[in-house]
Order: C-alpha cells, then sequence, then structure tokens
C-alpha cells in the first residue's frame, strides 16, 4: 500500500525520480494515466490490470462511463523504472497535469499521484479545510 507524499523535481528530459520507499511495489514496469484533479495516477502493471479491467467493463456503459474510461485507458502509457529509479514522463501526460519541476509524489492506496506542488498546496488546503464537512457527508 502507497502512503505519505513526497518532493522530488522532474529533469529536463522529464524524467522523475521515484522515492526508494516505493520502487519495490511498483516493480520495473508502471502505468502512468492521467487522473482526476488534473494529477496523473501511476499503477504498478499488477493493480493497472485491475482497474484497466474495471475500467473497460463499464466503457460501454453511460456516457459518463464511457467518458472515464477514455481519460484513463486511452491515455495511459507503459514507463520502465531504470536503474536510477526513474520514469520518463511523456509530453502530453507532463502537460495534463500542468508539471513543473517542483513534483509531489503522493501515495494513494494502490496507486501513486504526481502532482505540481503548487496545484498540490492549493488542492491539499481545500480539503484540509473542508474535511469536516466530507466526513459529515460520508457519514464518517
Amino acid at each position: 500500500m502507497f502512503i505519505g507524499e513526497y518532493l522530488h523535481t522532474l529533469d529536463p528530459k522529464n524524467r522523475i525520480s521515484l522515492p526508494a520507499k516505493f520502487r519495490k511495489e511498483l516493480g520495473r514496469a508502471v502505468v502512468i494515466t492521467r487522473g482526476l484533479d488534473h494529477c496523473l495516477y501511476v499503477y504498478p502493471k499488477k493493480a493497472w490490470a485491475k482497474e484497466a479491467e474495471s475500467r473497460a467493463m463499464h466503457a460501454g456503459g453511460t456516457a459518463a462511463a464511457r467518458g472515464l474510461a477514455r481519460l484513463f485507458l486511452a491515455g495511459a502509457m507503459e514507463a520502465e523504472v531504470d536503474s536510477a529509479g526513474r520514469i520518463l514522463i511523456p509530453d502530453h501526460l507532463k502537460s495534463f497535469a500542468g508539471l513543473n519541476a517542483k513534483t509531489v509524489i503522493a501515495g494513494v492506496a494502490s496507486r501513486i499521484e504526481m502532482w505540481d506542488e503548487e496545484a498540490w498546496k492549493k488542492y491539499t488546503a481545500s480539503i484540509e479545510r473542508d474535511a469536516d464537512a466530507f466526513a459529515e457527508a460520508l457519514g464518517n
């Protein structure tokens, strides 16, 4: 399970070093795709297979399900983890997430997320501010 947040730097060649604590569970190849809230989702290949199957199963349903399937599946790319623990972020995904040099890598259970540092700060500030209301809406 992935937990915690780490600040890393995206280099000029669009490579980013994955947190050492995540590398073993991620394995030698990962799948990167567009995520919600304009971040990137990064999955170990085994977890991606389950996610992709779930999305594909609903791809013929409602317009919302088709749209999410397209968002996640069409934008997905496999990336090899190099010997230094880095992956290459494709240009279209870097652009989607608005990634600049300072990038936050956050563990979110079965996946990790990559956020532009400033976007992450704004997002977490809003979540922290509204956490009690969210808990109430979800019934704790």
